[in-house]
């Protein structure tokens, strides 16, 4: 689903992104770990077209996206759930899950399998999004990005700042989602254990390049925790 082939970007002088590639195919979570300040998030933000790459190509389901801008990639089937959730906090919930709907025709209905997978936000809709706990901000942010029913869902820290409970909850949905083998799914995450449970496959990025990969199966045995703790 997702091609991402010699990706780079520098911030200034700084080189933030060293010829990254990979793929993520339909229906595996991709998980790209490392510490803080690799690059994981500049990956994330280059993938949706925040901003624009120095060199190297994105191709999703066949297409070259390279030069799209996020609103053309968002058409084209990129879900994307930022650092910090970004949730609009003055409106309601069911304000924000519409604006997951901005490309649908006006009137198009909330997907109702949002609230199968949220069962929190139903019985929140007319609640401010700021008025909600960290956890249930987190929900409504993938929710939101899944309303538009994306081919490729990437997610940067789900779990950061949330309690364990609605971290069990958001695993329980990430794995539900893959395992329907309908979108490529691209996990960026701190969280080894969290991270160990869900990935397909891995990638361990270091000073912006990709120094490890291999199957999720495999990251006891290759010494992936142990990475993360130099």
């Amino acid at each position: 689903m997702l091609k991402v082939d010699g990706l780079n970007q520098y911030y200034g002088g700084s080189h933030i992104l060293r010829n990254v590639s990979f793929e993520a195919k339909v229906g595996e979570v991709t998980v790209v770990l490392g510490r803080n300040g690799v690059g994981k998030t500049t990956l994330l933000k280059s993938l949706m077209g925040v901003i624009g790459l120095k060199t190297g190509t994105v191709a999703l389901d066949g297409a070259d996206i390279t030069q799209a801008t996020p609103y053309e990639r968002v058409r084209r089937g990129v879900g994307y759930v930022p650092q910090g959730r970004e949730i609009f906090g003055r409106l309601t919930v069911e304000e924000n899950l519409r604006m997951g709907l901005a490309i649908q025709p006006a009137g198009t209905a909330i997907p109702a399998e949002l609230f199968e997978l949220f069962p929190v936000l139903k019985q929140m809709l007319a609640r401010r999004g700021g008025d909600l706990s960290g956890g249930q901000q987190q929900q409504l942010a993938i929710a939101r990005a899944l309303a538009a029913g994306p081919k490729l869902l990437m997610l940067d820290e789900p779990t950061e700042g949330i309690q364990p409970s609605i971290i069990k909850d958001i695993g329980r949905v990430i794995r539900m989602l893959a395992d329907r083998k309908t979108m490529a799914i691209v996990l960026v995450e701190q969280y080894y254990d969290f991270a160990e449970q869900l990935a397909d496959q891995y990638l361990v990025m270091e000073r912006g390049e990709v120094v490890a990969r291999g199957r999720g199966a495999d990251m006891q045995a290759d010494g992936v925790r142990q990475r993360m703790s130099i």
